[in-house]
């Protein structure tokens, strides 16, 4: 049975407080070139976590976050609609990075390294109900997961029955992956069924 715990007044003040920190925070300012704007959704009554990378091009222009082909695939890898992705009671987003970093010689660049050590411990403690972990791409699984990861993206999220079963690295969503995807079928015959289902049991417990 799920322990989901009653968020008093004085932490939903709390929370809120820490927010509006974050969302005025200029650390990376410098290196920033298309600006500061700090995407994410915490509520101490989520139930479930997707710890993604940093938010595109698109989403920083929306401020909405996964607002784009690969927010589409993620809902429907977890069998979702979009109010229910968007509703932060239940799904909390906290990429590692939570401004858009720019775009480098092969694609995005990574997330900015000031970013999670500044704040990351204090939003996941804001958020005590969370029961599932997402943990998508590799620089959400080094955090989480440690010492614990593969060498590889892909040996780490075969190995996901290893790890606590309330963490589960994913590949990202991206339509860049596609050609992962295909070479690693079992990704969508053994991690996805079970994803689904572990989504709806959490968000159906009362």
């Amino acid at each position: 049975m799920l322990n989901i715990r009653t968020i008093s007044q004085t932490q939903l003040r709390k929370t809120n407080a820490l927010l509006r920190e974050v969302r005025s925070c200029d650390l990376c300012a410098k290196h920033l070139k298309d600006g500061v704007r700090p995407v994410l959704q915490v509520s101490p009554a989520a139930r479930i976590l997707i710890a993604g990378q940093a938010p595109g091009r698109k989403v920083h222009e929306t401020g909405i976050p996964f607002d784009d082909a690969s927010g589409e695939r993620l809902r429907l890898w977890m069998g979702i609609d979009r109010a229910t992705f968007y509703d932060g009671a239940k799904i909390a987003i906290l990429p590692m990075g939570f401004c858009y970093p720019g775009t480098g010689s092969s694609g995005d660049l990574p997330p900015r390294p000031e970013c999670a050590p500044a704040w990351r411990e204090q939003l996941l403690a804001a958020m005590p109900n969370i029961q599932l972990t997402l943990l998508i791409g590799q620089y959400a699984q080094d955090w989480h997961l440690g010492k614990l990861c593969k060498p590889t993206l892909t040996e780490t999220v075969r190995a996901w029955r290893k790890y606590d079963e309330a963490l589960l690295p994913l590949p990202h969503p991206s339509p860049r992956n596609n050609i992962w995807l295909a070479k690693n079928p079992w990704f969508g015959s053994d991690v996805l069924p079970m994803l689904e289902l572990k989504v709806k049991q959490i968000l159906d417990a009362r």
